[in-house]
């Protein structure tokens, strides 16, 4: 009978894998951990004007760099790649957008409050195509500041970027972007969350409000871990003529040191 009952305990390397899994939900809700990640964020967003939709593909990897025993630097890079349809009425196109590239200072280890924070520079790189693009260089600061308790992340990144270079019909660029996030750990490497990821357009007085809520689970293909994420996406503001909803799903290849 001990036997029977020994065969529904779960054995070590059962334990180690669940909580290695865990480990990583955790360091993903930190936009500065220490984890070498490459998201591949898809994004569905309707209805523009009378019809219009957009596809978006975010491919963000993100890699840390030691600098000294104590600090790390974060790169964080979106190269958008677009397609959508009467999002300017009458017209569809496709292909990149421009680069928006990030560098973080940021502590090895939480401070005595058990804050986590980076700080740097903020840049966005005209590499769009099919007037997909600012035509403009951007540069301004960019900060995260966050802490992890238990199962619970929670803080917010920002950043504010203006134009600095571009041609002649480079767009003025005066933008804040806010994003404040909360998420809780639940066990077996999965992830339940809610994020704005709000912008203000100083030069239109205008501010785009999408409430993604989402759920995420680490898991592995062979010897490669990975992370999938599915969520909704709800406009509680927008300029006129622009999005009402949308969807967003992420597939995530981990490698962790």
């Amino acid at each position: 009978m001990l036997a029977a009952c020994l065969v529904f305990l779960p054995s070590a390397a059962a334990s180690a894998q669940q909580h290695d899994a865990d480990e990583l939900a955790k360091a993903l809700s930190n936009p500065v951990a220490a984890l070498i990640s490459v998201p591949f964020q898809y994004n569905y967003d309707e209805t523009f004007g009378e019809d219009g939709q957009r596809h978006l593909m975010n491919i963000q990897p993100v890699a840390p760099f030691s600098i000294s025993e104590h600090w790390n630097v974060i790169s964080r890079t979106i190269l958008p790649v677009i397609h959508q349809r009467d999002v300017i009425p009458g017209d569809n196109q496709t292909g990149i957008g421009d680069i928006t590239q990030s560098f973080f200072f940021s502590p090895k280890k939480p401070g005595a409050s058990g804050l986590t924070w980076g700080v740097g520079p903020a840049m966005l790189i005209p590499t769009g195509s099919d007037d997909l693009g600012a035509d403009t260089w951007g540069l301004g600061p960019t900060f995260v500041v966050l802490k992890q308790e238990g199962a619970w992340t929670y803080g917010a990144l920002v950043n504010h970027i203006v134009d600095v270079a571009g041609g002649s019909d480079r767009a003025d660029i005066n933008s804040t972007f806010l994003q404040p996030f909360v998420s809780r750990g639940m066990g077996q490497g999965r992830t339940l969350g809610a994020s704005f990821e709000s912008t203000y357009d100083w030069e239109a007085e205008q501010w785009t409000v999408p409430l993604n809520v989402f759920y995420s689970k680490v898991s592995k293909i062979g010897n490669q871990r990975v992370s999938y994420q599915g969520g909704v996406r709800a406009y509680l503001d927008q300029p006129p003529g622009g999005p009402e909803w949308g969807l967003r799903f992420t597939f995530t290849l981990l490698f962790p040191k």
